[in-house]
């Protein structure tokens, strides 16, 4: 029997929208509604009650998709509730410097504060990112902001703050 080659283990699954899964889309309204299945019969587990969390997208159907949060919750909510914007997150609990260019020891120009949120206007690059936010805009590394990782991010179980019961 032969071993798969790293090249068919990599090759994209077909899913309902045409996109890739995992992939990364944000909350499009202040309130949305996280459910255990897809479908409004599936019992609610939260409310998202932040516009423009990053969430990743892990699986989908044609009108659902299950997402994992910031906070490593998991949960189905209705692809009219996400949109295509990309957005990061500072999860750590600690100020992160945003530099003038891609490198760390370039002139800082802001900070980013914990469980804040930044837009992502490109692809990151060389384990850099540039994000922008209220008008500002830096580089920070790849590996310090949540939603930027092609590793599924979800940890079940873990209680969330970006979130209410």
């Amino acid at each position: 029997m032969a071993a798969l080659t790293p090249a068919v283990q990599a090759a994209p699954r077909q899913t309902p929208s045409g996109q890739p899964v995992p992939r990364y889309v944000s909350l499009k309204f202040d309130k949305v509604y996280a459910r255990a299945g897809p479908g409004e019969d599936h019992k609610l587990l939260w409310v998202y009650q932040v516009k423009g969390l990053p969430v990743q997208v892990i699986a989908e159907n044609s009108e659902w998709r299950r997402i994992c949060d910031p906070d490593g919750g998991m949960a189905w909510v209705h692809r009219r509730l996400t949109s295509g914007e990309s957005t990061v997150m500072r999860v750590k609990p600690t100020r992160l410097a945003l530099h003038k260019k891609p490198r760390a020891e370039a002139e800082i120009t802001a900070y980013m504060n914990p469980r804040s949120i930044a837009e992502l206007p490109k692809t990151c690059e060389d384990g850099w990112c540039r994000v922008r936010s209220e008008g500002v805009s830096g580089w920070a590394p790849a590996s310090e902001l949540w939603g930027t990782s092609d590793a599924i991010q979800c940890k079940v179980g873990r209680p969330g703050v970006a979130r209410s019961r």
